[in-house]
């Protein structure tokens, strides 16, 4: 597999993503933003570093100029580049996948980074036509100024939250904000690590946040957070200890936010609930479906001026900041629980239908099981939007490709337990390869 993904960078450092690598990417950003100043960051791991580093002399190597802002949340990356009016940067960042991986997310221009972006940067890595000259490093911090700038949007509260940084990049600023708003903050693995010593980076699966689960109830908090690696994804528990799926946060926010905008749109990823849909409609907005990856629900968020858009890995947009950010999405949801009442009690309204997490299932051509499914299905069934979602009277399934792995990503949706089965079971029977 590739480095070079649909959204992003990723590899395992040492392997795939190597500090040679590192150099001709920065070269190659370096040519593509050609005498513009470029905004780099790292987050925690063990080896962003030494990757940066290179990534920096590269960079120079091609006549660019480097604004370093040190080891810094991914949204405080993104939030630099707006404060200091640059649109190129990088950050060097294995976001929530495993500690030995690392990778770059990437900006060139006003726009979310494309694939077609990601390719050329490819493409100039492999064919080393780099521009060459001698650019300066200069050294910035933005975190105070980031700070202000969250806090302004914010009355102060009086919540107590639990924190989970994961020993991720939130370890210090998160708990430092929440606590300048007023709120009494618990922290639980707050200490930086880049080899995350106390649970993986990725919180959107279940079984990593199980001590969150048991901290909220332990000090009867209102709610706790867990955040990604590198900060720019946020899942929620609670007061009773129970994980909100992010489908459910989504609606909780919407519900919020389009009072106040109607006749706007809500954009959400191919993966989310059909309650997500009915909820916006409900709201009087607009669903936009989008496929799944960070990059493409920020481009077409931005493109379509929506009111707010979600993802089910975590990710949460909102107009006020124009992205997402996992510390303005906990502020957003302490805001809401302060106002409305205790998040258990505000979910009891919200029926969701029977539904399954990722199933990914290792196979050598996935390609093909979607070209099966896509023609055995009538054409008003299917969205090949991203891979091939099915709609079925009563639930749908989605059969993709991991754009990460070698993998088939599946999900499955019934308006009851019976549907979901038989969605699942008529899917599995058409792919013998598939097993359950």
């Amino acid at each position: 597999m590739s480095i070079f993904k649909a959204c992003d960078i990723r590899g395992k450092y040492g392997v795939e993503l190597t500090e040679e690598i590192a150099y001709k990417i920065g070269k190659a950003i370096g040519t593509v933003c050609r005498d513009k100043k470029i905004v780099v960051g790292g987050d925690l791991r063990i080896s962003t570093p030494k990757l940066k580093q290179a990534l920096t002399d590269g960079i120079i190597s091609s006549g660019c100029n480097v604004l370093d802002i040190n080891t810094v949340p991914t949204p405080v990356f993104y939030f630099a580049l707006k404060h200091y009016s640059l649109n190129c940067g990088v950050q060097v960042t294995g976001s929530h996948n495993p500690p030995g991986d690392n990778g770059m997310k990437i900006v060139l221009g006003k726009s979310p980074i494309t694939p077609k972006k990601i390719k050329m940067i490819q493409n100039l890595v492999e064919s080393e036509k780099f521009a060459n000259g001698c650019g300066n490093v200069f050294v910035k911090n933005p975190v105070g100024e980031y700070k202000n700038y969250i806090k302004a949007f914010f009355e102060k509260g009086n919540l107590r939250i639990v924190v989970d940084a994961g020993n991720g990049c939130w370890w210090k600023l998160a708990p430092e904000i929440l606590g300048e708003l007023g709120y009494q903050t618990v922290k639980l693995f707050c200490v930086p690590d880049g080899t995350f010593p106390n649970r993986h980076p990725n919180p959107a699966i279940s079984k990593n946040i199980r001590e969150l689960q048991k901290k909220v109830v332990e000090t009867e908090s209102d709610f706790g957070v867990a955040f990604d690696g590198d900060g720019d994804r946020a899942i929620f528990v609670d007061d009773r200890g129970n994980i909100i799926p992010a489908d459910i946060a989504i609606i909780i926010y919407i519900r919020n936010i389009l009072p106040n905008k109607k006749d706007m749109s809500v954009v959400h990823d191919i993966k989310c609930s059909q309650i997500v849909s009915d909820e916006i409609r409900k709201l009087g907005a607009v669903p936009i479906m989008e496929k799944s990856g960070h990059a493409f629900i920020k481009k077409r968020f931005l493109e379509t001026g929506a009111a707010f858009a979600g993802e089910v890995s975590g990710h949460y947009f909102f107009k006020e900041i124009g992205g997402d950010d996992g510390l303005f999405a906990t502020l957003m949801m302490a805001k809401i629980i302060e106002k409305n009442g205790a998040l258990s009690e505000q979910i009891k309204s919200i029926k969701p239908y029977p539904i399954t997490p990722d199933i990914r299932i290792f196979v050598e051509y996935p390609e093909k099981i979607i070209e099966t499914l896509i023609n055995h299905y009538p054409p008003e069934m299917i969205n090949t939007l991203d891979g091939v979602r099915i709609q079925f009277e009563h639930g749908w399934a989605l059969v993709r490709k991991s754009v990460t792995e070698p993998v088939l990503t599946m999900r499955f949706e019934g308006k009851t337990d019976q549907e979901l089965e038989r969605i699942k079971n008529e899917i599995f029977s058409l792919i013998p390869e598939l097993k359950k």
